[in-house]
């Protein structure tokens, strides 16, 4: 879109993940937080006492309406990224979307039909494929530093981590556990890693074994979760293979006996070169030996830092033209391999096929 005096955004869903990015855009002297949606008034109170300038809704639908908005921003659960993320969209308004983007591969297409129709963009949050290692990585597979990928090992643990706040433990309101919270991010950042070949299977193996049952006495930083309603896997072990031949093994949870409190990483390895994201080293052969090459700087790969450049990423694209940082046809892709893992736990770890996509 053209350059403008400010870039005019609205929220969808205003809860903590939205409070930062607030943050952000009020930094920027290129965007102005116009209005803000949310169901719990509580909320809407908070984020208008720190932004009284924005209006508030109850009613998203009404924002936009009412409110000449640029862009929108969905920071709803899960469950409730598709609806208000194809209404911004047909009312004019480009959206930046929370990951994971949908709940279905069908809510998926979805979106990314109305964001075709509409001539406006859709950018997923997938704020990792901005961190300084995961671009340098990339930057190696474009220079073909790797040759040809033929495995991917994707991590993304916690050693007693399940979420004690939110719906994170309700599959009907985030879709799943830890595979589809915080696996997600491992996945997706070494898939674009990998060049981002399309899937075309994947088989999983979930366990629920610590969440459907009281914290006890074990300490830990989030205890007291609720149990009661926890439905979704504490692990999840999947595989997902794509169509140039390479192979992606992933591993997530909430509640792993490993010797970290967490853990996410991943791993590449090629014909030519491999690497570890963390810590961020390439390994290869040259000049008769095995090398190991270390970047001597990267830059911050903290998690505001790598959070926030999403944000800055987003504002790029819209007003000066720089390419879009993670784009739904992207978000598409990980939506397939997300539910056909969970689709081939449900069938007892049978392969499920993921057909062309768009």
């Amino acid at each position: 879109m053209a350059k403008q005096n400010k870039l005019r955004i609205g929220f969808i869903g205003c809860g903590d993940i939205a409070g930062l990015q607030m943050s952000r855009f009020a930094d920027r002297d290129d965007t102005q937080l116009v209005a803000f949606a949310d169901v719990d008034h509580d909320t809407l109170d908070k984020r208008q006492a720190s932004h009284p300038q924005s209006a508030v809704y109850a009613d998203y639908r009404q924002m936009l309406r009412k409110e000449n908005l640029d862009a929108v921003s969905i920071c709803t659960p899960n469950r409730f990224h598709a609806a208000p993320a194809i209404a911004a969209l047909r009312a004019g308004c480009h959206v930046l979307c929370e990951k994971p983007m949908a709940m279905t591969l069908s809510e998926a297409k979805r979106m990314y039909r109305a964001a075709h129709d509409s001539g406006h963009s859709l950018v997923i949050g997938f704020q990792y494929r901005l961190d300084p290692r995961t671009q340098y990585l990339r930057r190696l597979f474009e220079e073909d530093a790797f040759g040809k990928i033929l495995f991917g090992r994707v991590q993304a643990l916690r050693r007693r981590g399940i979420p004690n706040w939110g719906d994170f433990g309700r599959k009907a309101m985030s879709g799943g556990g830890p595979l589809i919270d915080i696996g997600v991010h491992a996945l997706e950042m070494a898939h674009y890693t990998m060049g981002s070949p399309q899937p075309v299977s994947a088989s999983a193996d979930m366990f629920t074994y610590l969440g459907n049952r009281p914290s006890g006495d074990i300490a830990s930083l989030w205890p007291d979760w609720d149990y009661r309603t926890h439905d979704v896997e504490d692990l999840a072990i999947g595989r997902v293979r794509f169509d140039n031949g390479a192979i992606m093994h992933i591993e997530a949870a909430y509640a792993a006996h490993i010797p970290k409190r967490s853990l996410m990483n991943f791993q590449l390895m090629g014909e030519r070169g491999g690497a570890t994201w963390e810590p961020c080293v390439f390994h290869t052969d040259e000049s008769g030996h095995m090398v190991d090459k270390t970047p001597a700087w990267l830059g911050a790969t903290d998690f505001n830092s790598v959070f926030l450049s999403k944000v800055d990423a987003f504002v790029d694209h819209l007003l000066y033209g720089a390419p879009c940082a993670a784009p739904a046809s992207d978000g598409v892709m990980v939506q397939a391999m997300l539910n056909a893992l969970y689709d081939s736990a449900a069938r007892n770890g049978k392969e499920v096929a993921i057909r062309p996509l768009l």
